[in-house]
């Protein structure tokens, strides 16, 4: 039985987002059918499609994975992908893609992932061109795939809405939040102290983990900062450049906040440990959410979190953080501050984040997924 994976959301060096979620479902099945191939006669065969050679840290290749890269790569899942799909040998049964689209024109049936719908009721916070390529491909994927993966109810409930959906068409798959080490080269050890020094870190920090990007609400943390009566606590802002970015730069100067704001750039896997490790609190106060993984990481790292209560993050969240309203910039910082200094409440959060997190685990996410591929391939004769 041969199931094809579109691999290309994986197949970067810098992930985030959806970069990671794929990257970690290919983990998870690669281990997931590792397994099931030790005990059943009947065997799995994956198929991982590329436009470019995979990642060195990708799932080694086994007599029951591998990797086929074919061209053109411009446009990819229009053209590349369907000519595979329809002339290539030997054909699978079905096509998962852990991102939004799927191909163009398909001979099987395929399933695609949808991470969130922000993109339709924000749409001035997206570039032109990635808000109509957002909104075309995944109406149209969404409309032609047999079956769509929801990392929350939160959008799940938005697809039906958005797109009229019947509910046992999507499935929800929660990510985890474990990031995979395999195949990483061994490095020098770190240190808290090493990876402060590194990027000018004073003593306590608040730190933000994300995209660089307007549906972040990046900007009204930095203004919630400023009203903190603590001004010893510095504000770390950790993820790559996403779009429309600008605003949050000119709102650190324009509030005179160089020193106290720091930008450190997309970091490695091992730094963010450390520098989650070691903030005083967790703050991401998104407008909207399809999901929040590093809200698990800093409750896995036992911070306290303190989180918007809009999109799925109060249902990620649950009752181990502080919600509060993007909105309202008095209130994020009074949730800073209330962090901060309420050693009880911080008590509190940080144990019932700590056993919160043990619920989200990429393995069961990736199961789902496969145990849904493996019925919808059944059911081809």
């Amino acid at each position: 039985m041969i199931i094809a994976i579109d691999g290309n959301e994986a197949n970067v060096a810098k992930r985030v987002g959806s970069n990671r979620f794929a990257f970690e479902v290919l983990w998870g099945m690669w281990r997931e059918i590792k397994k099931r191939n030790q005990y059943s006669k009947r065997a799995i065969e994956i198929r991982v499609f590329l436009a470019a050679q995979p990642q060195k840290d990708f799932p080694r290749q086994t007599s029951w994975w591998r990797y086929e890269v074919f061209g053109p790569r411009f446009f990819w899942t229009w053209t590349g992908l369907v000519k595979r799909l329809y002339f290539g040998a030997p054909r699978p049964r079905v096509l998962f893609s852990p991102s939004h689209y799927g191909p163009g024109f398909s001979p099987i049936p395929f399933v695609i992932s949808v991470m969130d719908l922000g993109f339709l009721h924000w749409p001035e916070q997206f570039t032109r061109k990635d808000f109509w390529q957002l909104k075309y491909w995944t109406w149209r994927s969404v409309k032609r795939a047999r079956k769509v993966i929801a990392i929350s109810q939160f959008t799940k409930k938005d697809i039906i809405k958005t797109y009229h959906l019947k509910p046992g068409k999507i499935i929800v798959a929660y990510p985890g939040w474990q990031k995979t080490n395999a195949n990483q080269a061994v490095k020098p050890p770190l240190t808290l102290r090493k990876v402060k020094e590194k990027y000018g870190i004073r003593g306590d920090y608040i730190l933000y983990l994300g995209t660089l990007k307007p549906g972040k609400n990046i900007t009204g943390l930095i203004e919630a900062f400023r009203r903190l009566a603590r001004k010893d606590v510095q504000l770390v802002i950790t993820g790559k450049r996403g779009w429309l970015y600008q605003d949050i730069f000119q709102k650190v100067k324009a509030l005179g906040l160089e020193r106290r704001v720091i930008f450190t750039g997309f970091v490695a896997d091992e730094e963010v440990r450390w520098l989650m490790k070691g903030a005083k609190v967790f703050a991401l106060p998104s407008f909207w959410e399809g999901f929040g993984i590093p809200v698990l990481e800093a409750m896995a790292a036992k911070v306290p979190v303190l989180a918007s209560d809009r999109g799925s993050l109060p249902e990620v969240v649950g009752e181990a953080g502080l919600l509060v309203n993007p909105n309202d910039v008095e209130a994020i910082s009074w949730g800073l501050e209330k962090l901060l200094t309420d050693a009880k409440l911080r008590r509190q959060l940080i144990k019932a984040g700590y056993q919160r997190q043990k619920l989200f685990t990429w393995q069961r996410c990736s199961k789902i997924i496969l145990d849904q591929l493996l019925k919808i391939a059944g059911e081809i004769k």
